[in-house]
């Protein structure tokens, strides 16, 4: 194909995104909009492999002269770019980070955790069967010296298998215990850079262990969820509430088969993101389930609420005639009982569609939305009519088509940020493995399970979706990108080895400080170098200041005008200040007691 048929490609798919945008904003038919992204999709396809059949035309013409090999690739020279679904974070970008790390942190710690850390990679076998559908975006490792591995999915499946390991002497030997994670996890998704939805990402989990009275734990873990929300400043948010033992059982008295409760489940947990009338069509079309079995779920599922809803589950004689939802009704009272006294009610909702697709989750579950959560364009109408069945299954699974190919990108207007913390009670999940580490096939029989199970709960938090939040403030507040405190200048003769050893003893009082490595700078290029930094202090050396013992400090201060960060001018030459109480009076100003507390 020559390049002028690629030209012709690319307008006509400039031409076929604004037709699709337009269907998109105008509110056309589900069905004109999946049928114009369908070919849009197509349209990329095409370009895609025109530019490759090009490529290769070129290759064979240049050849040897530009000393490129069989596969297109020129010998010595890479391509300069991240793994796709991978990014890396600049300076400034990782200020923010740390910053939003720190808070994470400095929370797990005022909740009493303790820091765990486990290997990125584990053994297949440990990762597989915990996931229900979302087994597939395991990232599998090659062999690597007889074991098959896998890079780890989440902290939740490590932390068991660490409990399971060392259950004994977790908690001193009490078998109780409250752990923490950071660390990178691995899923083989559809990215999508801007909104946090990477392949390669943080998450921050916090875990409980042992045996403890009932349904406190878990409100102690949905205050922690709330306190490091509020501290991290993410805007309003909620805390949707659900119990899987509630769902599981309107799921047994609406006839779900057993067989098809996880996959159901599944379903149902989709309802943030889809109208009703395309959830009931994937469970009736996709998954076999009867069509008046769906309606009876819909009647249950599309409740949320607080107090007033559970009383109404609590007086459904035939919800509460199955035992696994009066448990699961009785928890929730219990917990709502909890969360009053953590003044915790007004970010909550009790949301019966909430499922959560893991299959290890066995008690309550939540998470945690801002209105960012859902995609833009997302409303949720219980009325709306399904898409024709010829046209397509539902809209997720034609967006799963148009993304089949690996080069093929998620349209980031149709995605939201999804949930930016969630989790749940896991109860079985580290007893199976210590069961399938004594060879016990079926941990959930007999003496077995009572002897081997360790009660967990956990949250885990999404720190790359919530960078994707905070970021964004960040930058329209004009924040700095590092924290230096203090930058050592010399007016005349350089004085490098008085400005090496002024910034040794501040660096020793825990004051962050830099200096111009150059051996006689002249001022202006340091204050230039500090400014750069926006560093509060300029701490000025003189030679006749010096031998009084004193030395120059001088407060700089800017402010955010227009987009962008302007330092305030100012006639002041600085105060001075003796050079032994130059550490205690940095410490005692305004500035520094806000930067030490993080309010700066």
């Amino acid at each position: 194909m020559s390049p002028e048929s690629t030209s012709s490609l690319e307008q006509e798919i400039t031409a076929q995104t604004e037709a699709f945008n337009q269907l998109r904003l105008s509110g056309a038919p589900q069905n004109q909009v999946d049928q114009a992204k369908k070919a849009l999709g197509e349209l990329k396809k095409q370009l895609a492999i025109a530019k490759g059949a090009v490529g290769k035309e070129r290759v064979k013409d240049k050849g040897k002269a530009q000393g490129i090999d069989k596969d297109g690739a020129e010998q010595g020279r890479m391509l300069l770019k991240t793994a796709k679904g991978t990014r890396d974070y600049g300076p400034s970008e990782m200020f923010c980070r740390l910053h939003i790390e720190q808070i994470v942190k400095d929370v797990f710690l005022a909740y009493g955790g303790s820091c765990l850390d486990t290997p990125v990679f584990e053994r297949k076998d440990v990762l597989t069967g915990k996931y229900g559908e979302d087994q597939k975006l395991i990232f599998d490792l090659m062999d690597q010296g007889g074991e098959q591995l896998a890079l780890r999915y989440d902290h939740t499946v490590p932390l068991a298998r660490w409990l399971a390991m060392n259950g004994g002497v977790v908690g001193g030997g009490s078998g109780q215990a409250k752990i923490w994670q950071v660390g990178k996890v691995y899923r083989r998704d559809n990215p999508v850079m801007s909104k946090g939805r990477m392949r390669e990402f943080s998450q921050a989990d916090f875990d409980i262990a042992g045996q403890w009275d009932t349904m406190i734990p878990d409100a102690e873990l949905i205050s922690l969820t709330s306190t490091v929300l509020t501290r991290l400043d993410v805007g309003e948010f909620t805390i949707k509430l659900n119990h899987r033992k509630i769902l599981d059982g309107i799921f047994e008295v609406c006839g779900v088969p057993p067989e098809k409760i996880r996959t159901i489940s599944s379903a149902v947990d989709k309802l943030d993101k889809m109208a009703w009338a395309d959830v009931k069509k994937e469970m009736t079309e996709e998954k076999g389930l009867e069509p008046t079995v769906a309606d009876k779920i819909g009647e249950y599922v599309k409740h949320k609420g607080k107090e007033s809803l559970l009383e109404q589950l609590l007086a459904d004689p035939v919800l509460t005639a199955n035992a696994n939802a009066k448990q699961g009704l009785d928890e929730m009272r219990l917990l709502f009982a909890y969360l009053q006294s953590y003044k915790m009610m007004d970010k909550i909702s009790f949301d019966l569609s909430l499922a959560r697709g893991l299959d290890y989750y066995t008690g309550i579950i939540y998470e945690a939305i801002v209105e960012a959560s859902a995609p833009p364009a997302f409303q949720v109408n219980a009325n709306a009519n399904p898409a024709p069945a010829k046209e397509a299954a539902s809209s997720a699974k034609k967006q799963k088509e148009i993304n089949a190919d690996a080069d093929e990108e998620v349209d980031e207007s149709t995605v939201g940020v999804g949930s930016i913390a969630a989790g749940g009670r896991y109860d079985n999940l580290v007893g199976m493995f210590t069961a399938a580490a004594a060879g016990d096939s079926s941990s959930s029989k007999g003496k077995e399970k009572a002897t081997s199970q360790l009660p967990c709960v956990g949250v885990s938090i999404g720190m790359d979706r919530i960078f994707a939040l905070v970021w964004t403030k960040w930058v329209e507040k004009g924040m700095r990108s590092k924290s230096t405190m203090c930058y050592v200048m010399a007016a005349g003769d350089g004085l490098l080895k008085e400005r090496m050893e002024l910034s040794c003893e501040l660096r020793e009082a825990g004051i962050q400080t830099d200096f111009l490595a150059k051996a006689k700078p002249k001022l202006p290029a340091q204050f230039a170098a500090g400014e750069r930094d926006e560093v509060p202090f300029a701490i000025i050396l003189g030679a006749d200041e010096l031998r009084e013992g004193l030395v120059t400090v001088k407060e700089q201060n800017w402010e955010f005008i227009g987009g962008k960060k302007v330092k305030i001018e100012s006639s002041s030459k600085g105060v001075k200040v003796k050079r032994d109480e130059l550490v205690s009076w940095i410490k005692g100003t305004r500035v520094y007691e806000e930067w030490a507390s993080g309010r700066w």
